[in-house]
């Protein structure tokens, strides 16, 4: 079978699980939004990951723009459905690594990368010639196929992945998604697999995660059911692995105004809950977060911040 990421045409996109043969390359756009061109919205450090991802110099994030699901409660909206960021050129994102490695980034975080996934192998090939040595953080969603999987396991370090729906009829009406558990499934297993055949996790003496996998999951008002079926599922596959319970999760305009469960942030009851059984189930390595998280920002301003060339740079 042909290599997924490693063809070079667009003409009929099957990057994603969705297979849904836009011609990008021909001027359309997938579902996910994405043309031809890459689009990215921000650069820069961010702080606000799990600790053994931002350390104390935060991790290098680039905010790729669109997005393959279509959460109806997106807190990054501008740029997931948006269409909000500015189209660079492929090689431009060899130079993004670059500059954050200068910067004191602990490792490149590619947030939401699913969509130019075939730029990725060479973008990252090129930095590490050009002296790229940190680690390559894949920052997704889930929603993946087992291919990209197997064929991005040679260039990722760390996996970064949610694990939003245990429910597949959840995963339609809140993602747009038909198929969204047994997706994510699949994909946690490759990454899983891909990670022993690199030697196993690595962490060093200050607790940063060199190589390795965290499984997260958004728990969502409402829904703690389904968030520890999530929990199964994880378990199931991947075992005791690191996992973050986040609670962040903040209502958007549209959701404010649609009302329902949806309207509000998750209560203490419900967290607490999803954590005791996190608990219950054995998981030995757990983030969490702290009363208030819904108050802090945990969403950066997207600004095209260290998008372009800086003014030295040309």
């Amino acid at each position: 079978m042909a290599a997924l990421l490693t063809s070079t045409s667009l003409s009929h996109c099957e990057l994603c699980p969705r297979r849904c043969g836009a011609d990008r390359s021909g001027g359309q756009r997938g579902v996910c939004g994405a043309g031809a061109s890459l689009k990215i919205a921000r650069v820069a450090l961010h702080f606000w990951e799990e600790p053994p991802i931002s350390g104390e110099r935060g991790s290098g994030t680039v905010f790729f723009s669109a997005c393959p699901l279509k959460c109806v409660y997106c807190q990054n909206h501008e740029i997931s459905t948006g269409g909000f960021g500015l189209e660079v050129p492929a090689e431009r994102l060899v130079e993004i690594m670059l500059e954050l490695q200068d910067q004191g980034a602990h490792n490149i975080n590619l947030v939401t990368a699913t969509h130019y996934a075939h730029l990725l192998p060479r973008a990252v090939k090129q930095a590490r010639e050009r002296g790229l040595s940190i680690p390559i953080v894949y920052n997704t969603s889930g929603y993946e196929r087992v291919e990209a999987v197997e064929e991005l396991a040679q260039i990722v370090d760390v996996w970064l992945v949610d694990f939003k729906y245990a429910d597949a009829a959840l995963g339609r009406a809140l993602s747009h998604v038909p198929d969204y558990p047994a997706v994510a499934e699949g994909a946690l297993a490759a990454m899983c697999a891909s990670v022993e055949r690199s030697g196993g996790e690595l962490v060093d003496d200050t607790g940063l995660m060199k190589r390795g996998l965290i499984v997260r999951h958004l728990v969502l008002p409402g829904h703690v059911d389904d968030s520890c079926r999530v929990l199964d599922r994880i378990w199931g596959v991947a075992g005791d692995v690191p996992i973050s319970v986040m609670n962040q999760y903040t209502p958007n305009a549209a959701m404010r105004a649609a009302g329902g469960e949806l309207s509000r942030p998750v209560n203490e009851a419900e967290y607490e809950y999803v954590l005791d059984h996190a608990d219950d189930l054995g998981f030995t390595r757990m983030f969490w977060q702290e009363g208030g998280a819904v108050d802090e920002s945990f969403t950066p301003p997207f600004d095209t911040t260290g998008v372009l060339y800086t003014a030295t740079q040309l």
